[in-house]
C-alpha cells in the first residue's frame, strides 16, 4: 500500500550532512560488502518460491520462518515470532456475466475473467453497470450510482493525489452501489487485486478485471449522467444486465510479526519495519518482497554500526489486508519510548528512492541530509497518507519515514497482479537502497537530532489539505474523535 510522491524542497543541515559522511566512512566495509552481496537475491528467491503469502495463510506462516532465518544471518539479536489473531479471508471464485439483446432480439450472454477483491463477502448482485471513471468522489457524486454496479479505474487523474481503491469502493457503496468492479489501467490482461477494508468483511461484492475487460464493460455501462457523447449507453437506453457473484470466506485466523534487535538496549528505540505478506495471486516479488529484502539487508549493515539507541527490526504480517501487524505492534508498544518509525514499503523496486515524511519536518530533514551526505538523490514528500504500516504510529503522533521507489509511472505497475514475479526484480536496487536505509536509520537515531512528536491538529490539517478526509471517511479510516 502507498501514495504517489510529490517532491518538496527541504534544506539540509550542514552538521547532519557531515554526520552522514562520517558514518558512511565508518561503515565503508559493511557498505562495500553489501554492494556485491548475493544474500538479498537468495532471500527473495526463497520468499517468492513459496507462492501465496496471503495474510493468515500457511504460505504467510512459512514466509515468517524464512524471515526469521534471514534475521539470524543478518546478525540480529533476540529474534522471536509473535502471532496475533486476525480475520483471514480466503478466495474461492468470482463470476462476471453480461447479458445483452442481439439484433434479432435474442439475448446474448458473455462471461469475463474477474477475481474477487480481499474481504469481498460471498454474494451475488444483478444490475446495470455505471461508469464512474477514475472513481473519485466528485465523479461518483455526479453519476447515478444507486442500485447499479460501479466500474472504476485503478489510476487517478494526472495532477491529483492518488485516490486509493478503498476510498473508491467505500464512496461508491455509500452512494448506493450494489457492487464494485476495479479496472486495471495497464495493458496485459491483468486483473488487479487489493483489500476493500482494513481487517473485516466489506459491505458489497467487488472484483478486479483487466484493462481489456474494462473496455468492454465501459461500452456496456450507462453513463450515469443521462449521456454526454463520451461513450457508454445513455440512461434508459441500456438493456445490458450484469451479474456479479463472489464465493469467498472470512474466518478467524492468525498472522505473525517477526522481531529482532540491533544496537544497544536503551529505553528509547527506533523501529525499522517492512511487511512480508503478499496477495495470493502472485509471488509478491515487488510488493513487498523487495521491501523486506531491503530492510533485512539494511539491518545487517546496522548490526555493524555504533548506534546510539537500539533499533527494533520488525517484519510485519497482514499489511495487505489492513496494516494488521503494524496495528498489533503499535498497540503493544509503549510509543512514548519510540523515537520514530522507518517503514520500508516500496523501496528496492526501482532506481530512485522516495522518502515520504508524513507531516514530520524532522523525518524530512533526515532524508535530505542522507541524500546530500551520500550523494544520492532522494525525493522527499511531506504529505501524509494512511495506506501503509507507518499509519498506526503516525496517527498516534510518532514521526515516520516511509521508503518507497519511483518507477516514473503513476500507479502500482505490476504490483497486485499476476505479474508481480521475481523476474521483475533488479536486486541491485535492493542492495543500493539497503545502504541508504541503513544511513537513514542511523541519522534518525542520532542524539544530535531533535525529533518532535506529531501534533494532531497539524496532522489533521495536512490530511485535509491533501484532500484525504472525504475518502478516508468513506473507507472508515478517519480516526474516531478527530474533528
Amino acid at each position: 500500500m502507498h501514495s504517489q510522491p510529490n517532491e518538496t524542497d527541504v534544506s539540509a543541515d550542514p552538521a547532519a550532512i557531515e554526520r552522514v559522511r562520517e558514518r558512511r566512512a565508518a561503515l565503508a566495509p559493511a557498505l562495500g560488502r553489501t554492494w556485491t552481496d548475493d544474500e538479498p537475491r537468495r532471500f527473495l528467491t526463497n520468499l517468492t518460491a513459496l507462492g501465496s503469502r496471503m495474510a493468515g495463510s500457511e504460505g504467510e506462516r512459512r514466509a515468517a520462518a524464512i524471515v526469521a532465518d534471514a534475521f539470524a544471518r543478518a546478525g540480529l539479536a533476540d529474534i522471536e515470532t509473535r502471532p496475533f489473531e486476525m480475520a483471514a479471508w480466503e478466495r474461492e471464485s468470482a463470476t462476471l456475466r453480461l447479458t445483452a439483446p442481439g439484433r434479432d432480439g435474442a439475448a446474448t450472454t458473455r462471461e469475463f475473467e474477474a477475481i474477487a477483491l480481499p474481504y469481498s463477502p460471498a454474494g451475488r448482485v444483478t444490475g446495470e453497470l455505471v461508469d464512474v471513471g477514475y472513481g473519485t468522489p466528485a465523479e461518483i457524486d455526479e453519476r447515478a450510482v444507486e442500485g447499479r454496479i460501479a466500474v472504476a479505474s485503478t489510476t487517478t487523474p494526472e495532477g491529483s493525489r492518488f485516490v486509493h481503491r478503498m476510498e473508491k469502493f467505500g464512496y461508491a457503496v455509500d452512494a448506493g452501489a450494489l457492487g464494485f468492479i476495479f479496472v486495471n489501467h495497464l495493458d496485459g490482461q491483468l486483473p488487479p487485486t487489493g483489500s476493500l477494508t482494513f481487517g473485516e468483511e466489506a459491505d458489497a461484492v467487488a472484483v478486479g478485471v483487466s484493462k481489456e475487460t474494462g473496455a468492454w464493460l465501459r461500452e456496456y455501462a450507462v453513463d450515469g449522467r443521462g449521456g454526454d457523447g463520451r461513450g457508454g449507453a445513455t440512461e434508459g437506453d441500456s438493456a445490458v444486465t450484469a451479474e456479479l457473484s463472489v464465493e469467498a470466506t472470512t474466518e478467524p485466523g492468525e498472522s505473525r510479526n517477526v522481531v529482532g534487535h540491533v544496537g544497544p538496549q536503551t529505553d528509547e528505540r527506533l523501529l525499522l519495519l517492512a511487511h512480508y505478506d503478499a496477495h495470493d495471486i502472485a509471488e509478491g516479488a515487488l510488493d513487498n518482497g523487495c521491501g523486506i529484502a531491503t530492510a533485512v539487508t539494511a539491518a545487517a549493515i546496522l548490526a555493524e554500526a555504533a548506534l546510539p539507541i537500539g533499533v527494533d527490526v520488525v517484519a510485519v504480517g497482514a499489511e495487505e489486508v489492513g496494516l494488521l501487524g503494524a496495528e498489533e505492534l503499535a498497540e503493544r508498544l509503549d510509543l512514548d519510548r519510540i523515537r520514530g518509525v522507518v517503514n520500508v514499503d516500496g523501496a528496492g523496486r526501482f532506481r530512485d528512492l522516495v522518502a515520504l515524511a508524513h507531516a514530520s519536518e524532522a523525518a524530512a530533514e533526515v532524508a535530505d541530509a542522507v541524500s546530500v551526505g551520500a550523494n544520492h538523490p532522494i525525493t522527499v514528500d511531506a504529505e501524509p497518507h494512511p495506506f501503509s504500516d507507518q499509519w498506526p504510529f503516525v496517527r498516534r503522533g510518532v514521526p515516520a519515514l516511509q521508503l518507497h521507489s519511483d518507477s516514473g509511472d503513476r500507479g502500482r505497475g505490476w504490483g497486485h497482479t499476476h505479474a508481480d514475479t521475481r523476474d521483475k526484480v533488479d536486486d541491485r536496487n535492493v542492495r543500493e537502497h539497503a545502504m541508504l536505509v541503513a544511513l537513514l536509520v542511523a541519522e534518525f537515531a542520532a542524539p544530535e537530532r531533535e525529533v518532535d512528536r506529531l501534533d494532531r491538529g497539524d496532522l489533521i490539517a495536512a490530511l485535509r489539505e491533501a484532500d484525504f478526509e472525504t475518502g478516508m471517511r468513506a473507507a472508515d479510516l478517519w480516526p474516531a474523535g478527530w474533528e
